[in-house]
């Protein structure tokens, strides 16, 4: 069942109608994350997924990561679209946030603009935030979207929306 979006305000966009398959777009927009006084990631060259239902995905360049504090997970996934994915550890001082973040070593063609990025979840970290906007993670634990106030859902991850 799919559901019936919401309404869009001035300024926003329905992820309702972003593309399904997903696809890869450049933004230009600050995005930073911020973690126990440290700064994990800032940028103005990340590149947003978008796919319909969710959130985007911010996937943000390995050059503009304080990658000293990543380490490699074990943990593989797959994607129909982009591939097989990697995850990333974050460690700071005694904490490890295990599998915080993935990256896409060998992306499919249709996805090579992810190659050496690395996207976040959201809920475990501090603060991640898109222009000083602070984002809220996308529900459910699966996925990775960030939610900021120009996006118009609902969005899927809500319980029971498997489905959509």
């Amino acid at each position: 069942m799919r559901p019936t979006p919401d309404p869009v305000a001035p300024g926003q966009e329905s992820v309702w109608r972003y593309p399904r398959p997903a696809i890869a777009k450049p933004s230009d927009r600050h995005v930073r994350i911020d973690h126990r006084g440290v700064v994990v990631a800032d940028t103005r060259a990340a590149i947003r997924t978008l796919e319909t239902s969710h959130p985007p995905s911010w996937y943000l360049p390995t050059a503009d990561l304080n990658s000293g504090l990543l380490h490699r997970s074990e943990r593989r996934s797959f994607c129909e679209w982009k591939g097989h994915a990697v995850y990333w550890h974050l460690a700071l001082g005694d904490e490890l946030l295990r599998d915080v973040g993935w990256s896409y070593p060998e992306p499919t063609r249709a996805f090579s603009i992810l190659r050496d990025h690395v996207a976040f979840y959201a809920g475990p970290l501090d603060r991640c935030t898109v222009d000083g906007e602070q984002v809220r993670p996308q529900p459910g634990g699966f996925y990775g979207g960030w939610i900021t106030s120009d996006l118009s859902g609902p969005f899927k991850g809500v319980s029971g929306n498997m489905g959509w």
